[in-house]
C-alpha cells in the first residue's frame, strides 16, 4: 500500500454527495439504499456520502469493486460485522490471522470432493419438500412460500453440518435465528442493551448448538454420516482456539450463511416468476427433466435473481492506509462501502437493469465480461466460501419444484427490507396450481 498511499497525496478527494440531498434523505426517513442510489446516479461509481461525521465511500464501479476487495484486501479490511451479536467469532467476523486459519480449515469442505460428498444430502432435502408441497398441492393449504424456502435452506444446511435430517423440535428452536437477524437493523447501537433485547432468542440457538457439538464430541453420527461440525470438532484436538465457544460461533455462522440467503433468492425467484411467468416456461422448455439445457436454464432463473437481489447486498471495509482509488484519494480510516446491489442495476452494465431477464446468462454477451461486474457474493478473498453449496441447492430444489407447481399468491411483499440480506419485507402466502409440464411428485 505505500506506493498507493504516496500517490494519494496529490490525487483529488472523492466526490461528494451534496449537504443537502443528504438532509432531504434524513428528512424523508428512507433507507440508506435510496441515498446511496442517489449518490451512485449523481456521481457514478465512487462517491462519498456524509452519513456520520466523515465521508463514507460508496463504491460500485467495478474496477474499483476489483480493487477494493479483490487486488488489496490487506488495505481494506472487515473491522466487524453486523452480525457479530448472533455469529460471534466465526468466520463472517473473524479477521487478521484467526480468519486465515478458520478460513483455511473449512476451505476444502465447500470445494471439488467436500462438495460432493454434500449432493446426496442436498438432494435428500430437496426431496422432503417436493413431498411437502405435492401435500400441500393436494389439501389446498395456504402456506408461506418464504417460510418453506427457509425450511428447505435449514434442513439442506443442518444435514450437511449434522448428517441428521432436519426434525420439527430443531426447525422450531432454529427459527430464532430468523428473529435473530430480522432484528439486527433495529437493535441498538450498545451492544449490551441490544443483547438484552433478543436474549431469549440467542439463548435457543445457544442449546441448539451445544447439543450439537455434545453430539459430535461424542461422535453421535447421523443417518447419512458425519457432518462439517464433525470436522470443527475434530480440529479441536490441532488447533486449542476450537473451544465449545468458537465451535458455537462456526456453526451458527454457517447456519445464518448457509441457509438465510438461499432462502431470501429462493423467495424472491418466486415473486419474480409470479410477475413474469414466461421466464419459468423458456426454462422449462430448454430441455428435458434432467437434462443440462434444463439445468444451464434454471441456474438463470437463480443468476438472475441474485443480479437483482445479491445475497451480499452492501459489504463494508475499511481503509487501513492511504490509497488511490480510481484516480482519488482515500485517507486512511476511511470507511467504504461496496454495494453489489448498485453495481448490478448500473444501466452502463447491465442494459434496462431493472428488468427480470434470465437470458442475460444463456446468451452470449449477455452480461458484462468486466470483472467486478457480477458478485452475488462477493469477491477476493473473503468471497463467500458457500457459492457453490448455495447454487446447486437451489437448483436441485427448483428442478423438483419447477415443473410440478405453480404458487398462487393470495398476497405478495410491498417492497424489500435492506438488513444483513435484501428480503421480501411480509410474508409470501401462496396456494399451489398444478403445472402442465410435470408429473405429480
Amino acid at each position: 500500500m505505500a506506493a498507493h498511499a504516496v500517490a494519494g497525496r496529490s490525487a483529488p478527494p472523492v466526490p461528494e454527495l451534496d449537504a443537502a440531498d443528504v438532509e432531504r434523505w434524513r428528512a424523508g426517513g428512507g433507507p440508506l439504499i435510496e441515498l446511496l442510489g442517489l449518490a451512485r446516479a449523481r456521481l457514478g461509481g465512487l462517491a462519498a456520502v456524509r452519513i456520520g461525521p466523515e465521508p463514507t465511500v460508496l463504491v460500485t464501479g467495478p474496477e474499483a469493486v476489483q480493487h477494493v476487495l479483490a487486488r488489496h484486501p490487506d488495505g481494506y479490511v472487515k473491522r466487524s460485522h453486523r452480525a457479530r451479536l448472533l455469529i460471534g467469532d466465526g468466520l463472517l467476523a473473524a479477521t487478521g490471522d484467526a480468519w486465515k486459519r478458520q478460513r483455511r480449515l473449512l476451505q476444502s469442505q465447500f470445494t471439488g470432493t467436500g462438495m460432493r460428498r454434500y449432493e446426496r444430502r442436498i438432494a435428500a432435502a430437496a426431496r422432503t419438500t417436493a413431498e411437502r408441497w405435492a401435500g400441500y398441492a393436494r389439501s389446498g393449504e395456504v402456506f408461506d412460500v418464504g417460510e418453506e424456502m427457509r425450511r428447505f435452506a435449514l434442513d439442506t444446511i443442518w444435514r450437511a453440518l449434522t448428517g441428521h435430517p432436519l426434525d420439527d423440535g430443531t426447525a422450531h428452536e432454529l427459527t430464532a435465528v430468523a428473529a435473530v437477524v430480522a432484528a439486527l437493523p433495529s437493535l441498538p447501537a450498545d451492544g449490551v442493551e441490544a443483547r438484552g433485547q433478543v436474549a431469549a432468542d440467542l439463548a435457543r440457538i445457544d442449546a441448539v448448538a451445544r447439543r450439537a457439538v455434545a453430539a459430535a464430541r461424542d461422535r453421535q453420527e447421523g443417518p447419512e454420516g458425519p457432518g462439517l461440525l464433525q470436522v470443527l470438532v475434530d480440529a479441536s484436538a490441532s488447533y486449542p482456539e476450537y473451544t465449545d465457544r468458537l465451535l458455537r460461533d462456526e456453526l451458527v455462522t454457517l447456519l445464518v450463511a448457509g441457509h438465510e440467503t438461499t432462502a431470501t433468492t429462493l423467495t424472491w425467484l418466486y415473486l419474480l416468476l409470479d410477475r413474469h411467468p414466461a421466464a419459468r416456461e423458456e426454462a422449462l422448455a430448454a430441455g428435458p427433466e434432467g437434462s443440462p439445457e434444463r439445468r444451464e436454464a434454471v441456474q438463470a432463473l437463480v443468476g438472475e435473481t441474485l443480479r437483482l437481489y445479491p445475497s451480499a447486498w452492501i459489504l463494508p471495509r475499511h481503509a487501513a492506509a492511504a490509497d488511490t482509488l480510481a484516480g482519488y484519494r482515500v485517507p486512511a480510516g476511511t470507511d467504504l462501502l461496496v454495494c453489489p446491489y448498485l453495481t448490478h442495476r448500473d444501466p452502463e452494465l447491465w442494459p434496462d437493469p431493472e428488468r427480470f431477464d434470465p437470458r442475460r446468462f444463456t446468451t452470449p454477451g449477455g452480461r458484462p465480461s468486466r470483472q467486478g461486474a457480477y458478485l452475488p457474493f462477493g469477491m477476493g478473498p473473503r468471497a463467500c466460501l458457500g457459492t457453490q453449496f448455495a447454487l446447486r441447492e437451489s437448483t436441485a430444489v427448483l428442478e423438483l419444484l419447477l415443473p410440478r407447481h405453480v404458487p398462487v399468491f393470495d398476497s405478495v411483499p410491498p417492497g424489500a427490507a435492506y438488513g444483513l440480506t435484501v428480503r421480501p419485507d411480509g410474508p409470501a402466502p401462496a396456494r399451489l396450481a398444478p403445472s402442465p409440464h410435470g408429473r405429480p411428485a
